[in-house]
């Protein structure tokens, strides 16, 4: 990819460097590094042995905060969030949550951390949120800024995470539950940190205020006290987070995707009595049940005679009827499962191939002759189970769950 100064580079876009990424896309505007291990060395899967063996670190600074602080803060999230977070997130606490648009489709599904009575921090998915939120408040209805802030997170996933925490910060990091949001000092660096992750293995996120002028400070120190743990800086484990059954944003679900078609109905609270941008699109489709297609998880050729899928899908591959060889949908992402012993995949199906056990067949591109498809069956996710405790959130099991 052509790195220049058109697009974004994050506070730790030199680290990621100095770590040896090797391969860049584009998320939130931002650079962002997706392969730090060379093809030489093991590639994305020793990566992915790191994180499940040991203790890893990401750049996610792509991760864009946008603040909303001031008097009315608490009634804006209210009303651009499907749930009412005011009643089920207090100060020092986070959740996951989703932010649709009047057609209902899902327009981000960020962290969303509560870090004062009067301020939110949106921890972004890929979009442009901010725009969206300043013009919802366009005319200042609210009383409250809307603003992206100097902060950037970085995440500390694995199962050797709680204890290198504990080394940075103390013993009570361990001790931390799900979705707990908490001020610390780290060498001198005021930061927040949440029990939480895109992995599901047992994880942190550390958010770094003043990200551009202490991002040194932090990274290097993390990764001094990390070397007895065997830290690695690694990309945002795609295959481990498909394991997981967690979604990507503009990937597994967009705008045009509704909570009922993603799994994430959950999400959706209609008995609120108060609005909310999206209810009223959403109700009429509940009410009427107008969804048609549902997220569904697959595992492709259990037999294993297919070459497992190592790398990124650079388009949605297709799905077939294997009767009809109809073609009735497409893969969002795939990628080969260590867990299954198969290639596994997210694709959005027409609801009746989504019950658990359907078959249906995928075309794997520059592989196969035409007609020529991998068997696949509708599978319960997520493929791999997290450590108890971290259950996190993101695609539930297929079929009636969807």
């Amino acid at each position: 990819m052509l790195i220049d100064c058109r697009s974004r580079k994050g506070p730790f876009w030199h680290l990621s460097q100095e770590s040896g990424s090797w391969c860049y896309t584009i998320y939130n505007k931002t650079y962002h590094p997706r392969a730090y291990i060379p093809i030489e060395e093991g590639g994305v899967a020793a990566e992915y042995r790191y994180l499940t063996e040991h203790v890893t670190m990401w750049n996610v600074a792509v991760e864009r905060q946008i603040m909303v602080k001031g008097p009315d803060a608490t009634a804006f999230v209210d009303y651009v969030t499907t749930r009412k977070v005011s009643k089920i997130c207090p100060v020092g606490k986070c959740k996951y949550v989703i932010n649709c648009g009047p057609t209902g489709g899902v327009l981000n599904d960020p962290i969303l951390l509560r870090v004062a009575e009067d301020e939110w921090w949106f921890s972004l998915a890929d979009s442009d949120m901010n725009f969206f939120l300043q013009g919802v408040n366009h005319d200042g209805r609210w009383d409250c800024e809307i603003a992206e802030i100097d902060v950037a997170p970085v995440q500390i996933q694995g199962p050797k995470a709680p204890a290198l925490m504990d080394d940075l910060f103390g013993p009570h990091m361990s001790k931390m539950k799900y979705y707990d949001c908490i001020p610390e000092k780290l060498n001198g660096c005021d930061v927040m940190v949440t029990a939480s992750g895109f992995s599901t293995e047992l994880g942190y996120e550390i958010y770094l205020r003043d990200a551009i002028k202490n991002a040194e400070k932090m990274w290097n120190h993390i990764l001094d006290v990390g070397e007895k743990h065997n830290l690695k800086v690694i990309a945002p484990g795609h295959h481990r987070r498909i394991e997981a059954g967690l979604m990507s944003y503009n990937q597994d679900l967009d705008w045009e995707v509704t909570p009922y078609e993603c799994g994430l109905g959950w999400q959706v609270d209609l008995n609120r009595e108060d609005d909310f941008i999206g209810k009223k699109a959403l109700k009429h489709i509940k009410e009427n049940k107008l969804t048609t297609h549902k997220l569904a998880g697959l595992r492709i050729n259990v037999d294993g005679n297919s070459r497992p899928i190592e790398w990124y899908n650079a388009d949605f591959y297709h799905v077939f009827d294997m009767s009809t060889m109809e073609l009735i949908g497409y893969v969002t992402s795939a990628w080969f499962s260590p867990a299954q012993g198969c290639n596994i995949a997210m694709a959005m199906l027409p609801i009746k191939y989504t019950g658990l056990g359907s078959k249906v067949g995928v075309a794997l591109p520059n592989r196969y002759k035409e007609n020529d498809v991998d068997p696949a069956e509708v599978c319960q996710t997520p493929f791999k189970a997290p450590p108890k405790g971290n259950e996190g959130t993101g695609l539930r099991t297929t079929g009636s769950k969807l």
